[in-house]
């Protein structure tokens, strides 16, 4: 039996890498004490494989079956058979009976709206059509002949009189306001030149020479230099200060720490790295041999299995069992099928010779049923309407042409 997976045929094998005493040391022991642990556990879950295999599909595939056809008998074939031969028939004569009792409605309803119109157009209608015709018209006609003579009136006081008021008032405003906006103009310009020499022009040259030349050069030879100085004091500050701290923190944690990791922490996690590495191989090996003990463990039951309880059942079954159904078969199975094949011919042949009167009966109820409809019909609507018949000009078939006869629409009799 081979440790290792043959390599797939056609690629080359991994060059391994070079191992140390230390792996080698650690290998064979690590794979004899995991094989010894993994095997157990491998040989329950082969059996509990095989287990679930055999309780599927002896127990719970029957067992589903079964309450799939008992979930069928019981509820889906009741609910079919209710919904088919119970809900459906009362629906339908449901709305056959909706249907009668709507056109019935419908048939009342015209009526009542023929009535309701006839009687609207008799006392509503005819009245406001004479009141329209003989009230409304006339002295509609007469307001309006009366509002068009105000109106031509009011147009002619507007044209006479109040037109050239408005103009001649129009031309004395516009004269007044043309004198007071020149004199209101040579106010404002006075005003404007006396405020700009008197006030402004002595402000402006005030805080010019008083304000800002000494602020300019109270900047330039003052603020200026010392600002300079500061800046340069405190850049020297914060570069000492970052040195410092820069050199405090590389002696007091960079080189403890990179001097941890080169020699404790990389060393370990090697360690660690190399076990960790032979310990998953040595449970993928483990798994697999064991694999291959519970496959020959598993056939060697197996065959004990069939020679101890399988062959001589078959042997039961084909010696004693099956003489056995032979003849029960042929004495009892047999003729007993035969009798109920004759009862299923004697019951087809009485169900034959019954259908046809119940037919007959079923299609003459139907036919009373509609007769009755009818009759109801025409006692609460009446008889139905009959078209009557139209003397027609054409001549129904062809005719021989005679002397008195014509050939034109105008001319026939």
């Amino acid at each position: 039996m081979e440790l290792e997976k043959p390599s797939a045929r056609g690629v080359p094998p991994r060059p391994q890498d070079p191992e140390g005493c230390l792996v080698v040391a650690i290998r064979i022991p690590v794979r004899i004490v995991v094989l010894v642990l993994v095997l157990p556990v491998r040989m329950a879950w082969d059996a509990l494989v095989v287990g679930g295999r055999f309780l599927q599909r002896t127990v719970l595939r029957p067992l589903g079956r079964a309450l799939a056809w008992a979930g069928r008998v019981l509820f889906v074939w009741p609910v079919v058979g209710l919904w088919r031969y119970v809900v459906l028939p009362v629906a339908a004569g449901l709305a056959r009976a909706g249907n009668l009792l709507a056109a019935g409605l419908a048939r009342l309803g015209n009526l009542l709206a023929v009535s309701l119109a006839r009687l609207g157009r008799t006392l509503v209608v005819a009245p406001a059509r004479w009141c329209h015709r003989y009230l409304l018209t006339p002295a509609g006609r007469a307001l309006l002949r009366l509002l068009r003579g105000a109106g031509a009136g009011a147009a002619r006081v507007y044209a006479r009189v109040l037109t050239p008021a408005g103009r001649a008032a129009v031309r004395v405003l516009r004269g007044t306001g043309l004198v007071l906006a020149a004199l209101a103009a040579g106010v404002c310009t006075g005003v404007v030149w006396l405020v700009r020499y008197l006030v402004v022009v002595p402000t402006v040259w005030l805080v010019r020479y008083l304000v800002v030349v000494p602020a300019v050069w109270t900047y330039t030879w003052i603020l200026a230099p010392v600002g300079r100085v500061i800046a340069r004091l405190a850049g020297a500050v914060v570069a000492g200060t970052v040195f410092c701290l820069y050199w405090t923190a590389r002696v007091l944690l960079v080189l403890p720490a990179l001097a941890l990791w080169r020699l404790v922490l990389r060393p370990v996690g090697r360690f660690l790295a190399v076990v960790a590495r032979e310990t998953g191989d040595a449970l993928g090996h483990a798994w697999r041999i064991a694999g291959r003990i519970s496959l020959a463990a598993g056939r060697l039951l197996g065959t004990l299995f069939r020679w101890i309880f399988v062959e001589p059942v078959r042997w039961a079954y084909r010696a004693v069992l099956t003489p056995v159904g032979h003849f029960v078969r042929d004495a009892v199975l047999r003729p007993a099928a035969a009798a109920a094949r004759e009862v299923g011919r004697a019951v087809r042949q009485t169900y034959a010779a019954v259908r046809e009167p119940v037919r007959q009966a079923l299609a003459a109820a139907s036919d009373s049923v509609r007769q009755t409809r009818a009759d109801l019909r025409r006692a609460l609507f009446g008889e139905p309407g009959r078209p009557e018949a139209v003397a027609r000009r054409e001549p129904s078939g062809r005719e021989a042409r005679t002397l008195g006869s014509s050939t034109t629409a105008l001319t026939k009799d």
